[in-house]
């Protein structure tokens, strides 16, 4: 054993193969670096800033990534040399530990030929018992103890960290894709609102007859409330917006924030909020970091919280989708209303009082977080796949494995093809419209005129507190 360990030691290995090591290493993260600059170039290039905001947001996690390696790695000698009795360690486990060696031995067996048989000679991880090997370790059971985490357990831990974030960055780049893609199907009715010499709509003489009327106020009343909410809930799963839709609250838009321009493109002002957006949802909070602390915490034998937590985001995106056909009702039912019978354009009236709390912006928050929990879900799901294989206690039951995959693809194809068009386009339905209603050089002449004026205001406060000083003989005059 100890020859063996002097011949894994640095100094009694062969220079070429640590050479070609750091030469592979060195050459696939330059690859990486020299990839993720001209990709930024490009998006720089073709003024895509939201985009380009979005790929620093991504270096800013692989860096976060690289400081939590480089903590882990320093800090793991002293991690391994902090001594607990052993009692300490019978609480609150992920998994039953083998009763003897023969069932340990019976589990590896299993995750062995999962790895080998179906993966391809991916080698699971060891168990974790078998990483209190090591000097450290030794020193904890001088002591009849045993290390604070072992080695292997370390190892394994920085591995899931350095994968949820990768497959968070992921999943939310595949959402914004999908989800971008049907919205750019919405150009086409833009296209054809802007032949029309009005840019206004379709023109009725009484309200009902409009097909946004006919189609959203069905089921809308003092007294049907909850089969407004349950017509909206079964809403979001077919034709969640439809040409009408779109038609009348691009109008509502263009009428109560820019009136003097009725050929607004609101398809294009709608896809810059969303690569805004963008960079907001791909990037990790200390919010989500503290909810995988949490999850690791309540993650003991026999609760099954990995299955119970899998219903969450469904809930959550059910209840948004929901939320936002209700207020696309809403904006219906107030014009039903108010407006028996009209003249001219159907008008709606956008508004914050729709929404949650009066902040719109929280929906997309929840979305952020639902994004996150479903990335952390599948990839957990694969880390322990492929570190502990398919018969690992960690899989639980096929009962309880198999919802959660499936659960995982509803929620991303759901997300991806409703809830955020929905997102897209009803969130613009509040009282304020964001900046990106003006194009890149106006915002920049707005901005550069507020940060003068902002300037030439602080001077002028500045010279009003100067009181002058009195000048020679003044006092004697």
């Amino acid at each position: 054993m100890a020859k063996a360990d002097e011949a894994a030691a640095l100094q009694f290995t062969p220079t070429w193969i640590v050479a070609a090591v750091c030469s592979i290493i060195v050459l696939i993260s330059l690859a990486a670096e020299r990839g993720l600059h001209h990709l930024g170039k490009t998006l720089r290039k073709n003024n895509q800033k939201p985009l380009y905001e979005a790929l620093l947001k991504v270096k800013e996690e692989l860096m976060l990534l690289g400081f939590i390696s480089l903590l882990l790695t320093v800090f793991q000698g002293m991690i391994q040399r902090t001594c607990i009795p052993p009692g300490w360690t019978d609480h609150m486990l992920p998994c039953k530990r083998p009763v003897d060696d023969q069932a340990a031995e019976v589990g590896a067996k299993q995750a062995h030929f999962f790895a080998t048989e179906i993966l391809g000679g991916i080698k699971p991880g060891r168990l974790l018992s078998e990483g209190a090997a090591g000097a450290e370790a030794e020193l904890c059971q001088k002591e009849g103890k045993v290390p604070l985490l072992s080695l292997e357990a370390l190892h394994q831990l920085h591995i899931f960290i350095f994968v949820l974030a990768i497959s968070h960055v992921f999943f939310s780049a595949a959402t914004m894709i999908l989800g971008g893609a049907k919205i750019h199907k919405w150009k086409q009715w833009e296209d054809e609102i802007q032949k029309d010499d009005a840019g206004n709509g379709p023109k009725v003489t009484h309200v009902h007859q409009l097909e946004f009327i006919k189609e959203r106020y069905k089921g809308i009343g003092k007294d049907s409330i909850m089969l407004c909410w349950l017509h909206s809930f079964g809403k979001q799963f077919y034709g969640s917006v439809a040409k009408s839709d779109y038609t009348t609250m691009r109008l509502g838009f263009i009428m109560t924030h820019c009136r003097g321009n009725p050929k607004f493109d609101f398809h294009k002002y709608m896809v810059r909020v969303l690569e805004s957006d963008f960079k907001k949802i791909v990037g990790t909070s200390w919010c989500l970091w503290i909810f995988v602390v949490i999850f690791l915490l309540l993650n003991v034998n026999g609760w099954h919280t990995y299955f119970w937590i899998a219903f969450l985001p469904l809930i959550l995106l059910l209840a948004i989708g929901t939320k936002l056909e209700h207020v696309i009702a809403q904006l219906a039912y107030d014009v039903a209303e108010k407006h028996t019978a009209i003249e001219g354009d159907l008008v709606v009236k956008p508004s914050d009082e729709h929404f949650w709390f009066r902040r719109p912006r929280i929906v997309l928050h929840l979305i952020h977080f639902i994004l996150f929990q479903n990335a952390f879900e599948l990839a957990f799901f694969f880390w322990i796949l492929a570190t502990y294989g398919f018969q690992s206690c960690f899989m639980d039951h096929v009962g309880f494995m198999v919802p959660r995959l499936v659960l995982g693809v509803v929620i991303q194809l759901l997300c991806s093809y409703s809830t955020l068009p929905l997102y897209a386009i009803v969130t613009q339905m509040g009282s304020c419209y964001k900046k990106e209603i003006f194009n890149k050089h106006v915002q920049q002449g707005v901005l550069g005129w507020a940060q003068k004026a902002k300037k030439k205001s602080g001077l002028q406060e500045d010279s009003a507190t100067v009181e002058p000083e009195p000048m020679n003989g003044a006092g004697s005059a």
